[in-house]
This record gives C-alpha cells, sequence and structure tokens, in this order.
C-alpha cells in the first residue's frame, strides 16, 4: 500500500493492473473547462477524470467556501463510480504542483481509504519520461466503496478558534493581505502563521526530499504536534497539499478547515489580520 508519494516509474510499472485506479484531477481555476479538455486530449492511460468543481466539491454542507466538501454519501458515489474499493490502490496526478490532486488524497483517507498517493511531479513529469498517453474519455465497472468518515480530521468554522495551531498554505502575499484576487476580504485568520504549499516543492515541480520538509515544518510547528495543527487555504484545495507534505514527511495527520479563507472572509463578523 503506497500512502503520500509515488514516482512515476512505480506507476508506469502498473498500467493495466486491475487493481489499481488512476484519477486525473487537472484543473485551471481561472478556467475551469480546461482541466477536462486537456484530460481528454491526453492522459495516462486508463486513467478516469474527477473535476475539481463537480467531483471534489459539493453543496454547502460542512462549510460554504469556496470548494464545499461533499457529503459522505456523495463521495462515496463518486469512489464508487471511479471503480474505488477495499484493496484498491489509488493514484492521483494534476497539471504539477499535486494541489489539487491531494485534494482527492485527502477525500479518500477522511472516508477511511488509505491506499492513495500523489504522482510526484504530475502530468509533465509523466511527460517527461516519454510513458504512453490517450486521449478520449474513459471509464471502468462500478465499485462498491464502503468508508466512514474520520470527523475528528475535519475542522468546521466555529471549531477554528480552538485551535492550537492555524497554518495557512496561501502565498504571502494573500497571507499578508497585500493582494486578494479570489475572496471577499483581505487578510488571514487571526493567530494563523504561514506556509505556503510551494515550499513543499523544488524547482522541478517535485516534492522535496521527506527529512527537508520535515525540518521546515517543524519550525512552523513548534511544540505542537502535526495532530493538532489545522491547515487552512483559500478554499480547502493547496491546504490538502501542505497535509500531505507532512504525511510525506512522517509527521502524521493534520486536520483541515475546509471552508478556509473564502469562508471566513465572508463573514464580516469574522476578524481579520491585517
Amino acid at each position: 500500500m503506497i500512502t503520500t508519494l509515488i514516482d512515476v516509474e512505480t506507476v508506469h510499472d502498473h498500467l493495466g493492473d486491475r487493481s489499481w485506479v488512476v484519477v486525473d484531477c487537472r484543473f485551471d481555476l481561472a478556467d475551469p473547462a480546461a482541466g477536462e479538455a486537456a484530460y481528454q486530449a491526453g492522459h495516462i492511460p486508463g486513467a478516469l477524470y474527477a473535476h475539481l468543481d463537480r467531483d471534489l466539491s459539493g453543496p454547502p454542507l460542512t462549510d460554504a467556501g469556496r470548494h464545499p466538501l461533499p457529503s459522505p454519501a456523495a463521495m462515496t458515489r463518486l469512489f464508487g463510480r471511479l471503480g474505488i474499493a477495499a484493496g484498491v490502490q489509488v493514484v492521483v496526478y494534476d497539471g504539477g504542483s499535486g494541489a489539487i490532486a491531494s485534494r482527492l488524497w485527502w477525500m479518500l483517507r477522511f472516508m477511511g481509504h488509505d491506499a492513495v498517493a500523489v504522482l510526484d511531479g504530475g502530468w509533465p513529469a509523466w511527460l517527461a519520461a516519454g510513458f504512453p498517453v490517450r486521449d478520449g474519455v474513459e471509464t471502468r465497472p462500478q465499485a462498491l466503496f464502503t468508508g466512514e468518515p474520520r470527523r475528528e480530521w475535519l475542522v468546521v468554522i466555529d471549531e477554528v478558534s480552538e485551535a492550537r495551531l492555524l497554518i495557512d498554505a496561501r502565498e504571502g502575499a494573500r497571507y499578508r493581505g497585500e493582494v486578494e484576487p479570489l475572496d471577499a476580504r483581505a487578510g488571514h485568520i487571526p493567530g494563523a502563521v504561514n506556509y505556503p504549499y510551494a515550499l513543499n516543492l523544488g524547482e522541478d515541480g517535485r516534492f522535496l526530499p521527506a527529512e527537508r520538509i520535515r525540518e521546515q515544518l517543524a519550525q512552523v510547528l513548534g511544540e505542537v504536534p502535526v495532530k493538532d495543527a489545522v491547515f487552512y487555504c483559500g478554499s480547502g484545495v493547496s491546504a490538502c497539499l501542505n497535509l500531505l507534505a507532512a504525511a510525506h514527511a512522517g509527521l502524521g495527520s493534520g486536520r483541515l478547515y475546509v471552508g478556509s479563507w473564502s469562508e471566513w472572509s465572508r463573514d464580516p463578523a469574522r476578524p481579520a489580520i491585517p
């Protein structure tokens, strides 16, 4: 069972393995149709597609951010449609950083399916390796997904103030309130520290060695164990990459505030810094 990162060579070696499911999560916030079009034009052979807005988000239930978490029932249906059942190894990838793929990685683990890994380097790494691609739309027989949510991993807006440590995954300029291209207000949740998700990645777009990430996160966490830290971002997506990095570094599983800044900033009664 592979649970954090996986390299392109290992995925290539398992092409055609029916006990493996590959899911393409490419998505562009500026053009929501672009990722699916790119998938149809070329993808890892056998890969299915999951759309951030349609599949990895749902109507507001636990949160009201830009990408609300789907209900457990909706996630169960999605995973079944993707052919995911007990004993299946899942590989998820996106157009590069892994931020979108990490959202699906977190959702599967949240629902109790630990055998899921993010492709290190994503689609560019697959292309760079010269491995085969396939166009069109792929399907897979429906599976029976069974799983229950790990509610302790999820933080809702009224629980944010109870966190021992808040970690904001957005780039520094947004955290500091210098710019805000997407949400209602600029700034960050009071008390939050900044650890941009891109700090986990090297210049080649792949994850840094686990020891390096562990050292970086240790400076942010201080005396707080990862399990007591709450991670957030703009809409509960890129924060999942920080959660993946923490797991990859051997630090364990943190908690996610899915509503993130997009939910918090909409309520004028919630304080913000600056």
